[in-house]
């Protein structure tokens, strides 16, 4: 297995970051997780875009250019030797010392993995996933802004281990006004009387690719497709619900705290811009 490091491919066992990094020693840092099809990294372009903001507003420069950063995610995919797979892309602050002054760490430091991801049993994106309301909330923009894919995932691990602990699949998360933001790691729609619905970034949502991505398809296929803000009422008043993201792509969610959620499955329109998204990640 190769990791590109610093510039190089070099085997998992050369790949070490200090313990004096400030993306261990403090979460000082951001990433991306992409996906690739048939040997094409789906969306390559808008990841690191994404990443380049998420950097920008740390102020990390890297040494090497957007179109480096793209091909090294290319070289490596095709050093992996796989067809499909997952990418997770991490750019650190770099060595410093056990103070919180960024500005001690000269070298930030990057590395990409290529590995498999599976998140949920096939099964699942039929039966769909049981989320539970998590007691966390999501900050708001002026404590931390959730356009930053930030290497400090507390406040969602947070939330996980409460859905892991009530048996459910993923926690939903609100902001501070009892709106819907989204799920630990995906975003969150529903589908009411034909209309997609999403809450807006303004709710302490990640613009994610794949929420992109599915509104793109709501375009192609003539669905209505609106940004909304809801609250829990709507969820569990919905005809169907579901969650994407790059790892889960799109996968129903089909109860909110034990209550079912429109049929309790997969509904036809969650069905049909899944099989869009299956197509549309392989042209």
């Amino acid at each position: 297995m190769k990791i590109w490091f610093d510039g190089k491919l070099v085997d998992k066992e050369e790949a070490r970051v200090s313990v004096f990094d400030h993306a261990v020693l403090y979460g000082d840092g951001c990433f991306e997780g992409i996906r690739f099809y048939s040997g094409k990294v789906f969306r390559l372009q808008e990841h690191i875009v994404r990443l380049f903001d998420s950097m920008r507003y740390l102020m990390i420069e890297l040494p090497w250019s957007f179109e480096e950063v793209c091909k090294a995610t290319e070289e490596t995919v095709a050093a992996s030797g796989m067809e499909d797979g997952y990418i997770r892309l991490v750019v650190t602050r770099g060595v410093g010392d056990l103070g919180l002054n960024p500005k001690n760490c000269p070298k930030p430091s990057m590395f990409i993995i290529v590995q498999n991801i599976a998140l949920y049993p096939k099964e699942m994106y039929e039966n769909g996933l049981s989320l539970i309301t998590s007691s966390y909330r999501r900050p708001n923009p002026d404590m931390l802004s959730q356009q930053v894919k930030s290497l400090n995932y507390l406040n969602s691990i947070s939330a996980k281990l409460e859905a892991v602990q009530q048996n459910a699949g993923e926690a939903l998360m609100l902001n501070e006004r009892g709106n819907v933001a989204e799920c630990t790691g995906d975003n969150i729609f529903i589908v009411k009387n034909g209309v997609v619905i999403t809450p807006p970034l303004t709710e302490c949502a990640l613009g994610g690719i794949t929420r992109h991505a599915v509104m793109d398809i709501c375009v192609a296929e003539g669905i209505p497709c609106e940004e909304r803000v809801m609250n829990r009422f709507d969820i569990l008043s919905a005809d169907e619900c579901f969650l994407t993201g790059t790892a889960a792509e799109v996968i129903a969610a089909t109860s909110l705290d034990g209550r079912t959620i429109g049929a309790g499955h997969a509904g036809p329109i969650t069905k049909r811009i899944l099989a869009c998204y299956q197509k549309m990640v392989r042209l």
